[in-house]
Formats: structure tokens, C-alpha cells, sequence
């Protein structure tokens, strides 16, 4: 058997090492993630370091469709035993009677918070039996020493995912984005989550209108051969959104967006430099439909994943192919 084949074989067939693959070699069955909806800000929106947010982002944050959070705002939440149950009911159909769940805290920052509070959140859901693991999407500049260790605490009941939000390697794009910190704050910050223990889940935008395809495929080698080694990643498809201060720019001057086509070629060209233990959150990422102006073809999600099954197969080509 060949590297590629075996590799393969690890991966469950797949040219590349999927979440749902890694889940269930890790839970021994299928596992959803279920988005929650934690009722907190960010320093990008209560004025500590602006009050539009990043440049991309909608008003109700990458959570908007958070079960308990229909109206994308950023809301007291409700009982997390209830947003819990809500969003199991949104997936009733694919889910078996006593599956396992992954619970997300995905809208805004989800440690811009007192740990007190931060601990009886995720307490809440990491306690819960049908609960496999805890998932926290957050900030670097909102790490601070004793939430890391209340993660650490909590990850030695189950396991815990910090998911950090870079977008980007590049400090003139981090500026156009509105993204508020350097990259020197995420590299610390991952450095103290990996000596905590935790699995860090990374996320770039592809397709920001500031980057050339090289720029992008920069931050992805850098990601690729991050010390300590980055866990995950989520490769998202820039999306413009309504009400979005990047809609208006596009609106006022439009500037090129990824062609289907374009986008899953170059997606898969990142992949090849990615290593094959890195595991693959997401491949190009659902912008709302009520939402969403541009690239119409991303909603189309059917056609989305069977162009990246066609087109692996025409390129003979796996993730790591040319990792080194």
C-alpha cells in the first residue's frame, strides 16, 4: 500500500482528514455541533476597540442563526439546557435517539467575560451527558490567564476547542478588516492554549479583497508550520453580507470574488500544503441566505461539495501532497 493509499485509509476514503472523520475515530459515532448563543459582545463592538466590528461581520456576529439568537443580536441568552434541546430539534431527523454533540459557543466573543460567568456557561453544557466536547470560538486578545485555565480545568472532563479567529497573516489585511490585534497576540495566545493541553481550531477568509492567491496560500503555510502544531482549520469563503460595511464597498466598488470553479481549485491547492494530521473544519463555510449577496453559488452547498469530489479526482491530489 502506498503513503497516499494508507493515508486514505486514515482519512475514511477522503483526500483529506474531515472533522466528521476525525469525530468518529475520536467518539466511535456520528457527532453534530450545535451552535449556541452566549449573550456577549466583542472589544471590536462595545467600543474598547471599535464599534462596527470587523468588516465582514453582520450583526448578529458568525453565530446569526444560533439557536435562541433568531434575531442576531447580541441578546442575554437563554438556558443553555434549552438552546441545547432547540438546536438538537434542528437536526432531529439526522441525528440517532441518544447521539452525541459537540456544543459551540460561536456568536461574537465567547471569553469576553467574567470567568465566573464563562464557568457556569460552559459548565452547563460540558456537564450534560449527550455533550462529547466543548467548543469555544473567541478572540486571542480575550485569552486571558485565568480563562485559559478555567479551560484547562473544564478539558479535563471533556474535551475543549478554542477556536481563534485569524482571517489572515498579513498586517496590512488585519488592518483593512478591522481586526484589532497583531499577529504577536495570536501566536501567544496559541502558544499558552497548547500548554493548557486544549485543541486549537484556526480560521482564514479566503477570498478578502486586499490578498493575491499567493498572500492567501502565505497564511496558509504559516498555519501549516505553526510551533506548537495548530490542531485545525477552517478555510472560509469570504461572504458579503447585507448590511456588512464590506457590502457597502462592494456595492460602491465591486471588486472580484472567487468563480466556483476558482474557488475550489484554489481551496484545494491549499490543502496540498497542509499537513495530513491537520484535521479540515470546513471547506468553504454557509453565508444566510436572507443575508448573503455575493457569491450566489455558495448556497448551492450540494453543488459546492460534489465540485471538490470531481475536481480531487481530476488532480489525482490529497491534503499534504506538497507539505514538507
Amino acid at each position: 500500500m502506498g503513503k497516499n493509499e494508507h493515508i486514505k485509509t486514515i482519512w475514511n476514503g477522503l483526500p483529506y482528514y474531515s472533522l466528521n472523520t476525525w469525530l468518529k475515530q475520536t467518539f466511535g459515532t456520528k457527532v453534530y455541533k450545535l451552535s449556541l448563543h452566549a449573550g456577549m459582545s466583542c472589544p471590536n463592538r462595545d467600543g474598547k476597540l471599535g464599534h462596527r466590528g470587523c468588516i465582514f461581520c453582520s450583526a448578529g456576529g458568525s453565530g446569526e442563526f444560533a439557536a435562541g439568537n433568531d434575531s442576531g443580536n447580541s441578546l442575554a441568552p437563554i438556558e443553555i439546557g434549552k438552546q441545547i434541546e432547540a438546536a438538537k430539534q434542528l437536526i432531529a431527523k439526522k441525528m440517532q435517539p441518544n447521539g452525541l454533540y459537540v456544543a459551540y459557543f460561536q456568536s461574537f466573543t465567547n471569553t469576553y467575560a467574567p470567568v465566573s460567568m464563562l464557568r457556569n456557561l460552559f459548565t452547563q453544557a460540558i456537564t450534560r451527558t449527550d455533550i462529547a466536547a466543548l467548543s469555544v470560538a473567541t478572540r486571542p486578545d480575550c485569552l486571558e490567564t485565568e480563562k485559559i485555565l478555567l479551560l484547562q480545568e473544564l478539558n479535563q472532563i471533556k474535551p475543549v476547542w478554542v477556536e481563534l479567529g485569524l482571517q489572515t497573516m498579513h498586517p496590512k489585511t488585519a488592518e483593512f478588516i478591522r481586526r484589532g490585534y497583531p499577529l504577536a497576540c495570536f501566536e501567544d495566545a496559541v502558544q499558552r492554549l497548547k500548554a493548557a493541553g486544549l485543541i486549537v481550531i484556526v480560521h482564514l477568509i479566503l477570498g478578502l479583497p486586499c490578498e493575491s492567491l499567493d498572500q492567501m496560500l502565505e497564511s496558509v503555510n504559516y498555519l501549516a508550520h505553526f510551533s506548537p502544531a495548530i490542531d485545525g482549520i477552517k478555510l472560509q469563503l469570504l461572504h458579503i453580507l447585507k448590511g456588512t460595511d464590506l457590502a457597502a464597498l462592494y456595492e460602491q466598488k465591486p471588486f472580484p470574488i472567487f468563480s466556483l470553479d476558482e474557488y475550489v481549485d484554489f481551496v484545494i491547492t491549499c490543502l496540498e500544503y497542509l499537513p495530513p494530521s491537520m484535521v479540515i473544519h470546513r471547506l468553504t463555510g454557509d453565508g444566510p441566505k436572507k443575508l448573503l449577496i455575493a457569491p450566489d453559488w455558495s448556497m448551492d452547498k450540494k453543488r459546492v461539495l460534489n465540485t471538490f469530489t470531481r475536481r480531487f479526482q481530476e488532480r489525482d491530489t490529497w491534503q499534504g501532497k506538497n507539505f514538507f
